[in-house]
């Protein structure tokens, strides 16, 4: 059937218009963020953090000297000593928050407890929550004791009024129902409390911070906000539709904001970060301790006190050993500090320097500008010089953009180039369609009808592979060798391929004997997944056994390695169980099985406690309790897994039980 030439054009024109709005739709959830992510991180070295902030860091050299965590708490009480009477510090935040006592040390959590409401200059963390207190006393309580850790005042000038009376349903947004359940004496005693809370977008990186919580019919701020009161001398504060302002003498506060359903928040203007850890200056926190402590024995400190001199500081924990470790992906980093952070955006606060995103109206209007102006060019001018322009329009289009970011201006980048793309494509489409009979006399007749399939097929990326695969309940083992960073330093390379190599190739054998597959290598570290593809009601059991003989099998190969004068290697196996991912992922040319999911991460971090308690094997809870009938084991502890909510039991195995 023919179609006219006319109705080609048509369909072309209604296709251009649904491929538009799909491509923008779909496209900006996929690159909106990535291109922030890469610009941020580019124009970001213009971006030099304030010396009048300093981190104190609660880092592997601190734990060194001062022993394994958790801390005495009265050790903090020496760093905030330090802070209050010995220097000249303007105001000091402590990003932690206390909600159960110290088992360990009971005497030291008392006076930690009692002496915290002595510190006029420190402000610590709250965090809030959508889950509800545990009982109305608690939360009665609570709720009358919250509104004195602050005295800040907002005056509230938004043309929309929001409700801010407890129990209020935000639309879109759930309601903060609570907050840190801190622990009692504690928060009586503490002076001064600021918001901690952060959005994570959904690709699990952090780009912007609540400035203004909305709870129980009151405002209150973000911890940086309440700093900068106490380090300005500023308390009142004026929220208006775009922005959160303040002034006195010294200091002006001009906030660009977002409101949303009563809440203000704003996106942060990330530091150069030379470390990808960083972005201020750091100092251990033994080093302020060992000052206090030298002060009062008569001798020099390790920190002169002239350091903190009308500084601002933070107070906070990262280290990379004892599961201590605090690290948030950003845009400029993906191992960048939690506590620096919470730093960035009062350094934000605090020197006025804002980063502002234009509106989504603004990033669709430059979309639709730069699609119809490549489509002009294509359907207008000969083919090479059509395609000289619209590759000078592209490049100077990321010029703007980049001139935008290094002047703290955020704008759609990737969308108008993929969208400069597609225009080409209904550019040449439509150029086949007017010029087709010109160029082809035997098929003149389809110069002027052309199918919708064809049409489809010039200006759509159709991606004919269909890759995926189901969810299973499956059990993963994740074993790593300790300390191998240090083995290879003192290694060849080929000495250390050696070893891998026969180390890996003892092991493999004994994961395909227990039924389970080798999922991958990495690095040094080996996956191994029992249940898929290979059906096992046993898995767990087949999983615990593999790993028990593999433990075995180093054992006999340390003997040998010894006699070889080959370095003592030793490993540490974590296995978890549960629902995950199993399937194909990868592309057309390239295709690879693996498992995804929680399990995974979670059999991870549980090997990763091996070297917190000195094991070598242990498993989870749901682990367990599918083997309980034929292993010996050691309840160790309840532990906090990164990124699980609720935390969970783990146990070491000692032996498995005879048959």
């Amino acid at each position: 059937m023919e179609i006219s030439h006319k109705k080609s054009l048509i369909l072309l024109i209604v296709a251009s218009v649904v491929v538009f709005f799909l491509t923008y739709i779909i496209g900006f959830t996929l690159f909106q963020y990535k291109s922030y992510n890469f610009m941020m991180k580019q124009t970001s070295v213009n971006n030099i953090a304030s010396d009048d902030i300093v981190l104190v860091v609660i880092d592997d050299k601190s734990l060194a000297k001062l022993g394994r965590w958790p801390w005495k708490r009265t050790l903090f009480l020496e760093v905030f000593d330090y802070l209050e009477h010995y220097t000249d510090t303007k105001v000091y935040g402590f990003d932690a928050v206390i909600i159960a006592p110290d088992t360990l040390f009971p005497g030291s959590d008392k006076e930690f407890c009692s002496k915290i409401g002595t510190y006029e200059k420190l402000v610590a963390g709250v965090g809030f929550m959508y889950d509800t207190f545990k009982s109305d006393a608690e939360k009665q309580e609570y709720n009358a004791i919250l509104p004195l850790k602050n005295d800040i005042v907002f005056a509230d000038k938004r043309s929309q009024k929001f409700r801010l009376n407890a129990g209020a349903k935000n639309a879109g947004h759930p309601e903060y129902k609570s907050f840190t359940p801190f622990l009692s004496e504690y928060f009586y005693n503490i002076r001064n409390l600021g918001a901690v809370n952060t959005y994570q977008d959904f690709d699990g990186y952090i780009r912007k911070t609540d400035q203004v919580i909305p709870y129980n019919g009151a405002l209150y701020p973000s911890l940086a906000l309440l700093m900068y009161s106490k380090a300005t001398g500023i308390n009142e504060f004026t929220i208006t539709d775009k922005y959160l302002s303040a002034k006195n003498d010294n200091y002006t506060l001009s906030m660009p904001i977002t409101n949303f359903n009563g809440a203000a928040y704003s996106n942060i203007l990330y530091y150069h970060t030379g470390d990808g850890v960083y972005s201020h200056k750091k100092i251990s926190a033994v080093d302020v301790i060992e000052s206090l402590r030298n002060i009062k024995k008569g001798l020099p400190p390790v920190i002169d006190p002239a350091v903190f001199k009308d500084k601002v500081v933070f107070v906070g924990s990262n280290a990379n050993s004892q599961a201590l470790q605090d690290v948030k992906r950003t845009p400029v980093s993906d191992t960048f500090a939690g506590l620096d952070i919470q730093a960035t955006n009062f350094n934000n606060i605090y020197k006025n320097e804002f980063f502002t995103e234009v509106s989504s109206l603004y990033n669709f209007a430059v979309i639709v500008t730069v699609f119809l102006l490549v489509l002009l060019l294509i359907c207008t001018l000969p083919i090479p010089v059509a395609l000289m322009c619209t590759s000078l329009v592209m490049f100077l289009y990321f010029i703007f953009t980049f001139i935008m970011y290094a002047h703290r201006v955020g704008v759609g980048l990737i969308m108008p180039e993929v969208f400069m793309l597609i225009a080409i494509g209904f550019g040449y489409s439509y150029r086949y369609l007017v010029e087709g009979r010109k160029k082809e006399k035997i098929q003149a007749a389809m110069g002027k009808y052309i199918s919708k399939d064809v049409m489809q097929n010039v200006v759509s990326d159709i991606d004919g592979v269909k890759l995926g695969g189901k969810r299973a309940c499956v059990t993963v083992l994740f074993a790593d060798i300790r300390g191998f960073t240090s083995i290879s330093e003192k290694l060849s390379a080929e000495e250390v391929t050696k070893i891998l190599n026969e180390y890996f190739s003892a092991i493999v054998p004994i994961i395909e004997k227990h039924n389970g597959i080798l999922n991958k290598f990495v690095g040094d570290a080996v996956l191994a997944v029992f249940g898929e593809p290979i059906k096992n009601e046993n898995h767990a059991v087949d999983a615990v056994k593999c790993a028990d003989d593999m433990l075995k099998k180093v054992k006999q190969l340390q003997s040998k390695w010894l006699e070889e004068g080959k370095p003592k290697i030793e490993i540490g196996v974590g296995i978890s169980t549960g629902e995950a991912f199993v399937g194909n992922i990868g592309s057309e040319e390239r295709l690879e099985y693996t498992v995804i999911g929680d399990t995974v991460n979670t059999a991870s971090r549980i090997e990763n406690y091996n070297k917190v308690y000195k094991t070598k094997f242990l498993i989870s809870e749901e682990t367990f309790l599918r083997v309980q009938k034929y292993v010996d084991v050691i309840k160790i502890r309840e532990v906090a897994i990164r990124g699980k909510s609720k935390r969970i039991n783990i146990y070491e195995v000692l032996r498995i039980l005879p048959d």
